[in-house]
């Protein structure tokens, strides 16, 4: 290559380069400080690593309180995703198909929930049901995460119609499909990419949501985030540790496995 098209190679190229490798060590450092505590076979929390062990997992396994919030925290996760799915994919598609009246406010009153703090929300939402006489319930734990959540599928569902020329259902329709048919033959198949993305997408945010799930619980009862922080309050024990690993897993690998998911099928429909 030419010294005309080669790219600058000076003093604060390097620098870029330095402080770009010193954010991603600040990012991830934490997380692989905690992975590798959780397998350390000393009774404290922290360093120096006394030996290797799954001792602290066949605690967490072992721990009534961590095993119910597990399920607490998937049970919430998956019906938040179903529902927030269905409701995206019908909202992305009457916002990107139709024209009404007001459908700039409501595309703007969809999306908002993305753009509000959550403490905002868990209040707004907790005074809500307070002035409604409804106490806190498992349902309005759903109910608040698909109100954080749902935005997201819009928008994931929104980029992948735009991309979707209209032109393909109205084909099928001319050869005799009607409306519903022209979508499930059609639309769907292209839509499935995103629509997988975003349900795994929501499933995370839900099941790794502490801050609003702080106002939404009913009493006595924990989800993954927020059963770490009461045993934060206690100490910090190596069973924190297994039980952070667990969750970075959890809301780091379905995120990987929902794009590479993605990415097959939407070779799959090409």
């Amino acid at each position: 290559m030419s010294s005309e098209t080669a790219a600058p190679r000076g003093p604060g190229w390097r620098a870029i380069q330095v402080l770009a490798v010193a954010v991603y060590i600040f990012m991830f450092a934490p997380i692989l400080v905690v992975i590798v505590l959780s397998f350390n076979d000393s009774q404290f929390g922290g360093f120096p690593m006394t030996g290797f062990s799954f001792r602290w997992y066949h605690k967490l396994m072992e721990n009534e309180a961590v095993l119910r919030a597990f399920q607490t925290s998937i049970w919430v996760a998956i019906v938040t995703a179903v529902i927030c799915t269905v409701l995206g994919v019908l909202g992305a598609m009457a916002l990107v198909r139709y024209d009404f009246p007001g459908k700039e406010l409501v595309n703007t009153i969809l999306i908002a929930p993305a753009l509000v703090p959550e403490t905002v929300l868990g209040v707004g939402l907790l005074l809500l049901m307070r002035w409604a006489h409804q106490p806190r319930t498992l349902w309005l734990l759903v109910l608040g995460h698909i109100m954080l959540a749902l935005p997201y599928v819009i928008l994931v569902v929104q980029a992948r119609l735009i991309g979707i020329k209209r032109v393909y259902e109205e084909a099928a329709m001319s050869l005799g499909a009607n409306r519903f048919q022209a979508f499930r033959e059609i639309t769907l198949p292209l839509l499935t990419p995103a629509i997988v993305a975003a349900l795994l997408l929501v499933f995370t945010i839900s099941f790794d949501n502490i801050t609003a799930s702080m106002f939404w619980r009913p009493s006595g009862v924990e989800t993954m985030p927020t059963q770490i922080l009461s045993m934060l309050k206690v100490s910090i024990s190596p069973e924190i540790n297994a039980l952070g690993t667990l969750m970075v897993f959890v809301t780091v690998g379905l995120p990987l496995l929902g794009g590479g998911l993605a990415r097959y099928l939407a070779r799959r429909v090409r």
